[in-house]
């Protein structure tokens, strides 16, 4: 029989944070590794083959130098959401003026719904590819299946999905096994920086930087920390509950370092891969990351083909729904809805409503005259741009007091907080000197 002793014990461990002490890698990999894992999306793979082909293993030093930056920004994204219970625009909202926050979040949506075209547009092309037929067919498909993914499954059940769709990335390494690597040139190319002054190559590095810091990454690990809150009880947000910092602050710091650190390492193996196979054999125009798999046949053979196809369809299932529900976040938020994929169809109608008519706008792109290349181009550049301001606010309210409490960033996050926002600033000024360079 309990003693009154063993009651209180029990109380207390029910009470206790849900945060592993000793984090077990499938109870943290979450929003982290869903962020970065959707990072690598059909367009960044076609960014990513693009700079491979055309400069071989000269740009992959940008990859190292992004790594710590992009892990302090998400880091960052992710306490926000995790201390206020709130995603970026739901702060935003709060602390700022209406002024600030609506125009953020509309580049947000436009960017997005773009980007949104070329993802479903490349996975089309892919599955032509394998399986004959009509590519706007598949278009249609896969929009439907993207959509469907956020509306009608749980939420739990939805996150299980997104993470096993994270291995579809496992199919770029395989590809590393089917090509010939010049391992001394790529020693070269990525620990020793080097830089030439042409439109070219200050595109390719702009690009590779726009694809891999992106709002919309900022967006959607706030606010699927804040939704976890949510999801879990047991967990609140650390402004109100202090006590769950050191173990909240563990998992999204362990989670972010992983999830961006897959996604670079893959970011690395798809432009290895075109360099040792297109750049070697004088192949350096790909505009899409289709045309990447195609031209990988005769090269790596068939099989290298149809890895590179997974790759495309299943990061492309992982990417979309990422980027339509981080827009319907932002503008939900913005708006003062009620949010959140925790929350049933019936009860968060707008919510859902800005998802399906953002992947439904995206895959009617591609039935226009509008050229995806060309789109894909512009949704960079809106990335590019509108990430400045929406990190330099970041910041700002990741050192106040107000916003988080006692839970501001240390100097260390400060530091490369700060330096990534400087460096996204010099990628946006880099595409205005690359335009007039051309």
């Amino acid at each position: 029989m309990p003693t009154p002793q063993d009651d209180g014990d029990n109380r207390d461990k029910l009470n206790s944070v849900v945060e592993p002490s000793k984090p077990r890698i499938l109870e943290v990999l979450g929003p982290g590794l869903i962020t970065g894992a959707s990072d690598d999306d059909p367009s960044g793979i076609a960014t990513y083959s693009q700079v491979g082909a055309r400069f071989a293993y000269g740009a992959t030093w940008t990859l190292l130098f992004s790594y710590p930056l992009m892990v302090a920004i998400q880091i960052i994204s992710g306490r926000l959401g995790r201390t206020t219970g709130r995603g970026v625009a739901g702060n935003l909202r709060k602390y700022y003026a209406s002024a600030l926050v609506l125009p953020c979040v509309t580049l947000l949506l436009l960017a997005n719904t773009i980007n949104i075209g070329a993802d479903v547009g490349a996975m089309g092309d892919a599955a032509k590819l394998v399986l004959g037929g009509s590519s706007l067919l598949y278009v249609v498909i896969f929009g439907l299946a993207s959509a469907a993914l956020q509306v009608f499954l749980k939420y739990e059940q939805y996150v299980r999905v997104l993470k096993w769709l994270s291995l579809a990335l496992l199919a770029y390494v395989a590809t590393l096994f089917v090509v010939k690597i010049d391992w001394t040139a790529f020693a070269v190319g990525f620990f020793i920086p080097h830089i030439t002054f042409s439109a070219d190559f200050l595109t390719a590095i702009v690009a590779i930087f726009g694809t891999t810091i992106s709002p919309y990454l900022f967006f959607w690990q706030a606010s699927e920390e804040a939704e976890d809150l949510k999801e879990k009880p047991k967990r609140d947000p650390l402004k109100d509950h202090p006590e769950q910092a050191p173990e909240a602050n563990q998992r999204i710091t362990l989670d972010t370092f992983i999830g961006m650190g897959v996604s670079n390492f893959i970011a690395l193996s798809i432009m290895v891969t075109a360099a040792a196979t297109l750049n070697a054999h004088n192949i350096t125009d790909i505009n899409s990351s289709a045309d990447a798999a195609k031209a990988l046949e005769p090269i790596a053979g068939k099989f290298g083909e149809i890895l590179f196809v997974i790759g495309i369809i299943g990061t492309g299932l992982l990417a979309v729904p990422v980027l339509a529900g981080s827009a319907a976040y932002g503008l939900g938020e913005a708006l003062k809805w009620p949010t959140g994929l925790a929350r049933k169809p019936r009860e968060a109608k707008a919510f859902y409503w800005a998802i399906t008519v953002a992947t439904i706008l995206g895959a009617a792109l591609n039935f226009s005259s509008i050229n995806p290349i060309d789109a894909l181009y512009w949704s960079a550049v809106i990335n590019g741009v509108v990430a400045v301001p929406i990190m330099v606010v970041m910041m700002l309210m990741a050192t106040n007091s107000k916003v988080m409490g006692d839970h501001t960033i240390g100097p260390w996050l400060q530091f490369f907080g700060w330096l990534s926002t400087a460096a996204m600033a010099l990628c946006a000024i880099g595409m205005v000197a690359a335009f007039f360079m051309k």
